[in-house]
């Protein structure tokens, strides 16, 4: 079969051009019509952005000057000319750098260190047992000596510093959008150029992701090369040599298949495949790939990812939901990956549902990266253990969640309702939010926030806690109390709330989720703050009050009746000043056709 093809690469260069798709021509040598028929065994072979990284990798603001490619190339060259540094990279060296050499502040370096160590693949156990050792601290010191004892892959952190600069607002952009703040936002208390500043986030964007690889893959790959591969200014040099260490390196950020209906592969075992190989041309005695062919094979082959929400929205599967109210479910639309998508690469899209109660707690959630997108005026509950989750844009509602592997962000909501457990929770640019949560790190509160108020954990579910211990959660340690604010020069330690506020105890109250499910969570894991606790409790005392005086007051049958009568008045009264009957009335059992018709099995209405 070779020897047919290259008999016909020498007669028709127009074969070969229509055979390997490359336009090369016709070459004379037997090498280069080798090189044709490796690029035609090649060309099923497509290279794309991997998703978790760049979903939950960049904060969600613009990252600080300091992490600009300037300074992570002296960082480069810094971390690999030091002994202790690589391949591995310690929070007390990252530290050293990052305050002493970025100048960024403690807290932010933590930060970045953390959020990389989210996108690593730890099991639950190793989760619970850190989580174990931090509730043990009981001072900063203890604290420093447990976080001393990690680090992370040097290369790959390089890289995920890099892919910070996703939410960067570009001068360019701010000239042709809407970024450049208006003359009338200038009042201190509007907080609607921050709204504009953030109001396009990429992290769900894989068209973003894409672009930002196709401009930026060729900066990328300096940071991995060796000090003496680059020039004085820390570009590099002519003729420069990758090593097989540093393509590895690029598995955080790159996928790919060798056809179709092909599992995904990390980079470097595509790139260990025979007719890739030679194309990126890899050099068994150097074990290493000339940089500029390597990055042209790259990038001649990067696409759009084809588990991402494009092909998500273009062919995912859609889901019916079981109840439907006055026709207010026709414009909701919900489509998931979950049935074809690899582990890290599922996701459930949730857009437009307004004035329903929707529930789920299903297999098809588990795992998977959610986003509820424009809904407005409902009750949401998915009670299965995710791995992260997005609200964008909604408003008047409320969400219930399982426990959340990585992490939540609210972006652009109004009067939104968050219960959840995760192990980070984020809000930038919404207003007149409420977040009860458990969550073992501080909460971030982002740019272009107003009046966000916090509370502690307050429902829970059957199967609750043994969904915490699927995704490694735990009760302790818990930090919903303690918000870092941060702005594009790092967190921003003030005084004054200015944005948010504590939830008063007096203004507490408990949340019962109204389904039916099999599990032993009988209470809130890790119990109520002792404050939120005795409210509970004085609240308890006044109905066990109002029982006995109505007890004590021996009323007769016919004004038993009455008295109820005008309780049940007042209490409807109340029902529809306060919006819940709209949530009590979509909590009528559906149809039986309309629950067969139901993907998955959602839990039942009480």
């Amino acid at each position: 079969m070779r020897k047919v093809l290259r008999g016909k690469v020498v007669r028709s260069g127009r074969t070969d051009r229509q055979r390997t798709g490359a336009g090369f021509g016709v070459y004379g040598t037997a090498r280069a019509r080798g090189r044709n028929f490796d690029d035609m065994e090649a060309d099923g072979i497509s290279i794309w952005p991997r998703m978790e990284p760049f979903l939950l990798g960049p904060l969600q603001v613009a990252p600080p000057p300091k992490l600009s490619l300037h300074y992570l190339r002296k960082m480069a060259i810094y971390v690999q000319t030091r002994d202790g540094c690589c391949p591995a990279l310690g929070w007390p060296m990252w530290r050293h750098i990052a305050c002493g050499k970025l100048q960024l502040v403690e807290e932010l370096a933590w930060l970045y260190f953390e959020s990389f160590d989210l996108l690593l693949g730890h099991s639950a156990e190793e989760r619970l047992e850190w989580a174990e050792c931090l509730s043990q601290c009981s001072c900063k010191d203890e604290l420093d000596q447990q976080r001393n004892k990690l680090s992370v892959d040097t290369l790959q952190f390089l890289l995920f510093l890099f892919i910070q600069q996703l939410n960067r607002v570009s001068l360019r952009t701010s000239l042709i959008g809407e970024e450049w703040p208006s003359p009338r936002s200038r009042c201190p208390s509007s907080s609607d150029r921050d709204v504009k500043t953030s109001s396009h986030n990429k992290n769900w964007d894989d068209q973003a992701h894409l672009s930002f690889l196709q401009t930026h893959l060729a900066e990328m790959m300096e940071l991995l090369l060796k000090p003496d591969q680059l020039s004085p200014s820390g570009q590099a040099q002519r003729d420069c040599q990758v090593s097989l260490e540093a393509v590895r390196s690029l598995d955080l950020l790159l996928e790919g298949s060798l056809g179709p209906d092909k599992p995904p592969l990390p980079l470097h075992r595509l790139l260990s495949r025979g007719p890739l190989q030679t194309q990126a041309g890899y050099s068994p005695l150097s074990r290493s790939f000339p940089l500029h062919q390597l990055l042209s094979c790259l990038q001649r082959r990067l696409t759009l990812n084809p588990f991402g929400i494009t092909a998500c929205l273009r062919s995912g599967k859609k889901l019916a939901w079981a109840q439907q109210v006055e026709g207010s479910m026709k414009r909701a639309k919900i489509a998931r990956n979950t049935h074809t998508a690899p582990a890290g690469s599922k996701m459930v899209l949730m857009s437009q549902v307004f004035k329903q109660t929707l529930a789920k707690a299903s297999d098809k959630l588990t795992g998977a990266n959610v986003k509820i997108h424009r809904c407005s005026a409902a009750f949401i509950y998915l009670l299965s253990p995710l791995r992260s989750v997005t609200l964008d844009k909604c408003r008047d509602s409320t969400v219930v969640l399982g426990p959340v592997e990585t992490s939540v962000h609210v972006h652009s909501c109004q009067n939104v309702r968050l219960v959840c457990v995760a192990r980070r929770i984020s809000v930038g640019s919404s207003s007149r939010c409420t977040i009860h949560a458990l969550t073992p790190t501080r909460p971030l509160l982002l740019p272009g926030n107003a009046d966000i108020t916090l509370g502690p954990f307050h429902t829970f579910y059957p199967s609750l806690e043994d969904h915490m211990a699927s995704v490694g959660l735990a009760v302790v340690p818990n930090a919903w109390d303690r918000p870092a604010l941060l702005g594009t020069e790092g967190v921003i330690q003030q005084t004054d709330r200015c944005c948010y506020r504590l939830l008063p105890p007096s203004q507490f109250h408990m949340m019962a989720v109204p389904f039916h499910m099999e599990g032993d969570t009988c209470e809130v894991p890790g119990g109520l703050p002792p404050a939120y606790q005795a409210a509970v409790g004085e609240k308890q005392k006044r109905i066990q009050s109002w029982q006995r005086t109505v007890m004590e007051a021996r009323l007769s049958k016919e004004q038993k009746k009455l008295f109820q009568d005008l309780v049940e008045v007042r209490f409807h009264e109340w029902l529809l000043a306060s919006g819940h009957r709209q949530e009590l009335d979509s909590l009528a059992p559906p149809p039986l056709a309309d629950l067969r018709a139901e993907d998955g099995h959602s839990p039942q209405t009480a």
